[in-house]
């Protein structure tokens, strides 16, 4: 039973939520995911989706799919270590690690459980000595899920240092000054492309300083995977650092997919050791063969096709160099993430009730989510896109902006 304080203490936290125009409503989808979905029986643009390459419903991952339940079942009703482990995971473990030029790669439920389960694997474990100390070096605006896996670390056992966003000279002044420690591990932590921004991480200096002060690397390259580089390998082939990176960890949640799934890719004894003393990997149930056997197709997809790629990109151009005309304010780069910066809370979650009504599925986004007073609306563009739904979605957004005096 509820105590009659915690729920009027829940009640009380939602009603503020509501006043300070920052509450989420979660709205129900009544067709597959795409391009365009339904909403009831309306219609929209769908442009708030991780669906970078249109792949969440593209008939051969569907098809994909139904094989694999017809061969391998729905799920498997166990942990990979007992009984929960199929020719298809680890055929998928070995293309990954092919694919992102690592030795060896590890499956997760979701990126989320990938990060907490390297840290807390890694930092907890005392490998020997009971006596020590690590610390990580973490951007500022890195993934709510690296900020997490920090909470599960002995405090004792940690020095935290974050660094202002992007800002490297800050960093190796705290690299520099933690020389004379005597620290077990140094790690320098990143996301690859900063979810709310659509920023691309500076990893070829991340690398020479991870090398110059002795430090391991760790990059969530969640929105960059099949996305970003020659080949969709992500942002460290973008930069031309293809397989230099330390550990890497990323998701079949959004290019690959859509469904859900995460990893982990590096040296295979880091990898083994995942295996035996990652907790949110040893203790949770083995991902459905049908998700591995589609992430597979989606791979196999990436290689054969790679206009998918082109696709996106393009599409990406022509939407950021068309808002921008438009009068809007985003912040500049080549994901397909694209922020159109509005400042206030209030005004992102009018304007995107009003895109909406009008037939454009966008979200606001507002503090927790980014700093206090840089709300924004963040349009996500994919591959699946056709010419015709990115005007009719900048003509929506032109006649919302100025009905909301965004832009004149």
């Amino acid at each position: 039973m509820y105590s009659d304080k915690l729920l009027g203490d829940i009640k009380e936290e939602i009603k503020n939520l509501q006043a300070q125009g920052k509450y989420k409503i979660e709205r129900e989808l009544t067709s597959a995911q795409g391009p365009t979905v339904k909403i009831g029986d309306k219609e929209v643009l769908m442009f708030a989706a991780n669906n970078y390459l249109g792949l969440a419903n593209h008939p051969e991952i569907v098809q994909a799919a139904k094989q694999a339940i017809d061969q391998y079942g729905f799920g498997l009703s166990s942990v990979r270590f007992i009984c929960g482990t199929q020719q298809l995971h680890r055929q998928l473990e070995q293309k990954l690690a092919k694919f992102l030029g690592t030795e060896d790669a590890i499956l997760y439920s979701t990126c989320f459980m990938a990060n907490l389960g390297f840290f807390a694997s890694i930092i907890n474990e005392p490998m020997g000595s009971e006596e020590y100390q690590d610390v990580i070096y973490s951007d500022e605006l890195n993934h709510a899920s690296i900020i997490d896996a920090f909470k599960l670390i002995k405090k004792e056992k940690l020095q935290k240092r974050i660094y202002p966003h992007s800002d490297l000279l800050e960093l190796e002044k705290m690299l520099q000054a933690d020389q004379g420690q005597t620290f077990r591990h140094k790690i320098i932590v990143s996301d690859g492309v900063f979810s709310m921004e659509g920023e691309v991480a500076k990893l070829p200096q991340l690398v020479e300083l991870a090398k110059k002060y002795q430090a391991l690397l760790f990059v969530d390259d969640a929105h960059a995977t099949g996305v970003l580089g020659k080949t969709g390998a992500g942002t460290p082939e973008y930069l031309g650092i293809h397989g230099q990176v330390d550990v890497l960890s990323g998701t079949f949640g959004k290019a690959l997919g859509g469904a859900l799934g995460g990893y982990l890719a590096g040296k295979k004894e880091l990898i083994d050791f995942l295996r035996q003393k990652s907790r949110t990997y040893m203790f949770s149930n083995s991902l459905p063969p049908m998700v591995v056997a589609t992430t597979i197709k989606a791979l196999e997809l990436l290689a054969q096709e790679p206009e998918l790629l082109a696709k996106s990109q393009a599409n990406t151009e022509y939407f950021r160099t068309k808002v921008k005309a438009l009068g809007f304010k985003i912040i500049d780069g080549v994901h397909p993430i694209v922020p159109v910066m509005l400042g206030e809370a209030a005004l992102a979650q009018a304007t995107s009730k009003r895109l909406l009504e009008e037939g454009l599925y966008v979200v606001g986004l507002w503090f927790p989510v980014v700093p206090e007073g840089t709300a924004r609306l963040r349009f996500q563009i994919s591959a699946g896109h056709s010419q015709a739904q990115l005007d009719r979605a900048l003509a929506i957004l032109e006649q919302v902006g100025r009905e909301l005096k965004i832009i004149k």
